[in-house]
C-alpha cells in the first residue's frame, strides 16, 4: 500500500496553511511510483495495561481501559474494532515488563497491579490470568483483530541501580505463556520483547548486548513451540526509543532472522502537562524535528539488519497519559496525521498509535467507547 494521496494533500496543504507567509502554487502529484511502502494493516492501536488509579497531573483518566478490566461486551468497542478491519492492536505498555502469566509453573504471587511506593512506575506486579486471556482472544477473533503481544522482558532479572537492570532473562513463564496460548489455538500475529528497555530507558534498562543474547533465546523457544505449526509469528523488539548507538549494537548481536521488526516509539510533543501543546501541534517547524528519527533508524536497518522492517510500536503525540482535552480533539489530527505522513515517507510498515483506549489520547473514550476525531482521520489509511 504506498501512501495515500488524500493524505499527502491534506498535509501540503496543512503546511501551505501554517505558514506566516502564504503563497499560491500547484501541487502535481505522481501517482504512479510509490516512494515506499506500508503495511496493508498501517494503522494499529494500542491496549495498556495502566489500572484506574494511573493518575498525572491530578487527573486519572484511564478508568477501566486496561487489558486485565476493559469491557469487551460494549458493542460500539466491537464495532469501532471492525470499522477499522484490519486493525492491528498492540496488547503492552509501560508495566508489561511487570507482567505475570498464571499459568504453568509460575511460582511467584499472582495479584492484580497495586500501587506501590518504590516499585517500578509506583506499581505492583500485575497478573494476566488465563480465564482473561481466553476472553481477549475471543474479542481479538470476533473483531477480526491482528493481534501484537508484548511479553515481560524483565522476568528473572535484577535491579543494578537505580535505572539499570542485569542478569539474563527468565524465560519460563513466557515459554509456558505462549505454549497455553498455541494450544488453544489463538492466532498471535507477532510477539514484542519488552518495553522501552532500550538506550536510557524509561524507568528500567537493559544493556544492548544482554538484550540481543535473550532475543536469541526467545527466537529458538518460537521457533520450537511452532515447529509444528504452518503459522510463523513475527519476533518484534525493542519497543523502545531509539538510540543510534543502542539499535546499532542490538541488530549486530542477534545477526540475521532473529528481528524480524524493529520497533520504536515516538511522543515528540513532549510532556501532556505543556499549557502550550496546541501550539506545538500547530508549528510545522516543531512537528517536522522528528523526521530525523525516522530517518536514522531507516540508516540504521539498512546497514545493519535488512531483513527487519520499521515500526512505530507507539506514539501517542505528549507523554503521560497525553494532553487533557487536547489530545482527544480536532486539533491533535494536526499531528496525527503529520507523522502519519512522514512515518509512511520513511517506510514504516505499521504505526501503533497510543492508545485504542484509555488515557486522553485514546482513539475512542474512555467511558461511552464513542469515538475521538483522530479515529476518523485512522481513515485515511484503509
Amino acid at each position: 500500500m504506498g501512501i495515500h494521496l488524500a493524505l499527502f494533500l491534506f498535509l501540503a496543504f496543512l503546511r501551505m496553511t501554517l505558514s506566516q507567509d502564504i503563497e499560491h502554487g500547484s501541487i502535481l502529484v505522481d501517482g504512479i511510483q510509490a516512494i515506499a511502502e506500508t503495511d496493508d494493516n498501517f494503522i494499529c492501536a494500542t491496549i495498556d495495561w495502566w489500572p484506574h488509579d494511573k493518575c498525572d497531573y491530578n487527573y486519572c483518566p484511564w478508568g477501566d481501559s486496561s487489558a486485565v478490566n476493559l469491557d469487551l461486551s460494549h458493542p460500539f468497542f466491537a464495532k469501532a474494532i471492525q470499522a477499522l478491519k484490519p486493525l492491528r492492536i498492540r496488547v503492552g505498555g509501560s508495566l508489561q515488563d511487570q507482567v505475570l502469566y498464571e499459568v504453568g509453573s509460575l511460582k511467584s504471587p499472582c495479584h492484580p497491579f497495586q500501587k506501590m511506593k518504590g516499585g517500578l512506575f509506583g506499581f505492583s506486579k500485575g497478573c494476566l490470568q488465563m480465564k482473561r486471556w481466553d476472553e481477549l482472544n475471543h474479542f481479538f477473533d470476533e473483531t477480526g483483530a491482528l493481534v501484537t503481544f508484548g511479553l515481560n522482558a524483565l522476568h528473572g532479572r535484577h535491579q543494578i541501580s537505580h535505572t539499570v537492570w542485569g542478569g539474563d532473562w527468565d524465560p519460563s513463564n513466557a515459554k509456558d505463556f505462549i505454549n497455553y496460548t498455541i494450544s488453544k489455538g489463538y492466532k498471535i500475529d507477532s510477539w514484542e520483547f519488552g518495553n522501552e528497555l532500550s538506550g536510557k530507558g524509561i524507568g528500567a534498562r537493559v544493556g544492548a548486548a544482554q538484550y540481543g543474547k535473550d532475543l536469541i533465546k526467545l527466537k529458538e523457544i518460537l521457533r520450537t513451540l511452532y515447529k509444528n505449526s504452518t503459522f510463523k509469528p513475527s519476533l518484534v523488539a525493542p519497543g523502545g526509543f531509539y538510540n543510534k548507538e543502542w539499535f546499532d549494537k542490538l541488530l549486530q548481536v542477534t545477526g540475521p532472522g532473529i528481528v524480524n521488526v524493529l520497533t520504536h516509539h515516538v511522543y515528540n510533543l513532549g510532556p501532556g502537562s505543556d499549557e502550550h501543546l496546541d501550539r506545538k501541534i500547530l508549528d510545522p517547524e516543531c512537528l517536522s524535528k522528528v523526521e530525523s528519527i525516522f530517518s536514522n533508524l531507516s540508516e540504521t536497518i539498512q546497514k545493519y539488519g535488512p531483513w527487519s522492517s520499521a515500526w512505530v510500536g507507539e506514539a501517542g503525540g505528549a507523554f503521560n497519559s497525553g494532553g487533557r482535552s487536547v489530545s482527544n480533539t480536532f486539533v491533535n489530527s494536526f499531528w496525527y496525521l503529520d507523522q502519519l505522513g512522514i512515518a509512511s515517507r520513511y517506510n514504516t510498515k505499521v504505526y501503533c498509535r497510543q492508545t485504542l483506549i484509555g488515557g486522553n489520547y485514546g482513539l475512542l473514550n474512555t467511558t461511552t467507547f464513542i469515538p475521538n476525531p483522530d479515529y476518523y482521520r485512522s481513515w485515511c489509511c484503509f
